[in-house]
């Protein structure tokens, strides 16, 4: 086994000491020598760490001494490089920007759907809407079979792309993302514009990859760290980013005359 592990976790909930938990994330992650990025807002924590099993494990102990982090759910995968190159513990106004102060997941968010439901669903192919939440350069990298792309660049435009979408609000939503995140977000938005049945998928694309595999999912999975893209089977892909406009390129891209490396891609050779 590769001898990093990579974790990802988040909760929504109400951390009106923010400020006071900046030091002490910042020493237990310096003492148990990992990587990452841990954000804190008083909307609730979303952290990034790498690094051996015995630091992740004095991490993972830390968490739980505090009742409001007891039992997040957690993305855990190997690799055989650091996932990331620096440690940083971040005070934000929200764990993912959304820039709308009334929509509160930990007070009020969409129901779940468990990744064997969900495959379910579309074994039997259901009639449902099957929304993807992530950014374009995500969803070129891979995404579900006949999922709606808003073609968004960043999710701080999600509101008005869904807003203009056209979507039927009678129809069932299932919605996605890398980590389920974003959705617990976007679920509520959707559910205060008046859809009727908003679900999101559990645990997100990585969650649906450890629990059912890869059945109905086109290509990779973009992740944000330097493995830049996993397959279904959670294996570390030959994507990589581009030096000049940081899009990730996939391996056939790579091999495009007009990557350059360190120079230049297809996406920004102009």
């Amino acid at each position: 086994m590769d001898p990093f592990v990579n974790i990802a976790g988040y909760r929504f909930v109400d951390l009106p000491d923010r400020d006071e938990l900046r030091e002490p994330f910042r020493e237990i992650c310096e003492k148990n020598r990992l990587l990452g990025t841990i954000l804190l807002s008083t909307e609730g924590i979303n952290f990034f760490l790498c690094g051996d099993q015995a630091g992740i494990d004095g991490f993972l102990n830390y968490l739980q001494s505090d009742e409001r982090f007891v039992g997040i759910p957690l993305k855990i995968s190997h690799s055989e490089k650091l996932a990331f190159r620096r440690m940083n513990v971040r005070l934000k106004k929200e764990i993912i920007s959304m820039g709308m102060d009334e929509i509160r997941p930990a007070d009020y968010t969409g129901d779940a759907i468990s990744p064997t439901e969900f495959k379910h669903w579309l074994d039997e192919g259901r009639d449902i809407t099957i929304l993807d939440t992530r950014n374009d350069y995500e969803i070129r990298i891979g995404t579900f079979e006949n999922a709606v792309d808003l073609d968004i660049s960043t999710f701080r435009t999600f509101p008005d792309a869904v807003t203009n979408s056209g979507l039927d609000k009678e129809k069932t939503v299932v919605m996605f993302c890398t980590g389920g995140i974003r959705c617990e977000k976007a679920s509520a938005l959707m559910l205060n514009q008046g859809f009727k049945d908003v679900r999101q998928l559990e645990g997100g694309v990585l969650g649906y990859f450890e629990e059912v595999g890869g059945a109905h999912w086109n290509g990779d999975c973009f992740v944000f760290d330097r493995r830049v893209a996993v397959d279904p089977e959670m294996n570390v892909t030959g994507a990589e980013v581009c030096f000049a406009c940081r899009e990730p390129l996939t391996e056939g891209e790579l091999n495009s005359p007009l990557y350059v490396p360190a120079v230049s891609c297809p996406y920004c050779v102009e």
